[in-house]
């Protein structure tokens, strides 16, 4: 599973997602990387919904959070700082709560997004952009 840069990975979630899924991905940062993405997809195809789209943006020291419904991005969130460094390896904790995604990176709980699309509503979890990864675990 291990590949460079441009990676582009799909879970089918057959299921959706229920308070207490857990969705881990593991990889490395490369020195060269912009930003990668982990997409939380309401259904295939080019005008699939985001019930969730987190962006790490190495190029603007910053994590971006979003939802996509019905063609139009919702308000972006941000998280504090970026917990990302080029060449480094990380893992990431997707964990469905009551009321929203909470994004755990490396050991510490990052941000809070709470749900603007039911999560129950992902089909497919898609990983992509500038990374190494390792692992997609969903548990």
């Amino acid at each position: 599973m291990a590949g460079s840069s441009d990676v582009h990975h799909k879970t089918p979630l057959p299921e959706g997602i229920r308070v207490g899924t857990v969705m881990r991905i593991r990889g490395v940062v490369p020195n060269n990387a912009n930003r990668f993405f982990v997409n939380l997809l309401c259904s295939e195809g080019q005008d699939a919904e985001y019930a969730l789209h987190f962006n790490p943006r190495l190029n603007e020291s910053t994590v971006v959070f979003n939802t996509l419904e019905q063609g139009a991005w919702g308000p972006e969130e941000r998280g504090s700082g970026i917990p990302f460094q080029h060449g480094q390896p990380f893992e990431v904790l997707l964990i469905a709560t009551e009321d929203g995604f909470k994004a755990v990176v490396g050991d510490s709980e990052y941000h809070h997004f709470r749900y603007r699309i039911p999560p129950a509503r992902a089909r497919l979890l898609e990983v992509g952009g500038d990374l190494q990864l390792e692992s997609v675990k969903i548990f």
